[in-house]
């Protein structure tokens, strides 16, 4: 695959999550760790932002988590092995293995052309298509397979989520260029 194709192809955020512990005490944590922050008026569980790699994770008593913010998958790893330490450091008994996988990746990609979304609708005429330009100016197209949701904007600016992995992303993104190709 020419990946040189993808070079506009932009990851903004990934986001994970899972298991990491039995449970956790978060008053616990809270006051252990610090940049942990702990609002239960407002959120159920703590944030505890780690600078680097930049993550914000969302720890919660259950022993799950939701990291979030990252913009390359190595920092996913990077950044939970510190979650992990801060936690064991802070007296929590964390699995040996944490389970925790990527469950949304956002990328942003530039076709680079001035894409008509009123004839992309007219000519797919499809139900996955929703566009409605007094409430918002993109249209959200929902592919079945992979299944991703790509917003497209008539700048050529589109923003991809709903992978898992960027071949899935890409793979997405090939499906609605050959779309797009036919009413170009």
């Amino acid at each position: 695959m020419d990946d040189s194709r993808y070079e506009s192809l932009k990851i903004e955020n990934i986001v994970a999550s899972g298991v990491i512990a039995d449970s956790i005490d978060l008053g616990e944590v809270s006051k252990k760790i610090p940049n942990c922050e702990l609002n239960t008026k407002r959120f159920p569980g703590a944030v505890y932002r780690i600078e680097k790699p930049k993550i914000a994770s969302l720890i919660f008593s259950s022993g799950k988590v939701v990291l979030t913010g990252i913009r390359k998958k190595e920092d996913l790893y990077e950044g939970l092995n510190i979650i992990v330490q801060s936690l064991k450091e802070a007296g929590v008994d964390t699995f040996d293995e944490p389970r925790v996988g990527v469950t949304n990746i956002v990328c942003s990609y530039d076709i680079g052309r001035y894409i008509n979304l009123n004839k992309v609708v007219i000519t797919l005429n499809l139900e996955n298509i929703e566009y409605e330009p007094e409430q918002f100016p993109g249209l959200v197209y929902r592919i079945k397979d992979p299944k991703i949701v790509a917003l497209l904007f008539s700048s050529g600016k589109i923003i991809l989520t709903g992978g898992k992995n960027l071949d899935d992303i890409k793979r997405g993104l090939d499906f609605l260029e050959q779309k797009l190709e036919s009413i170009m």
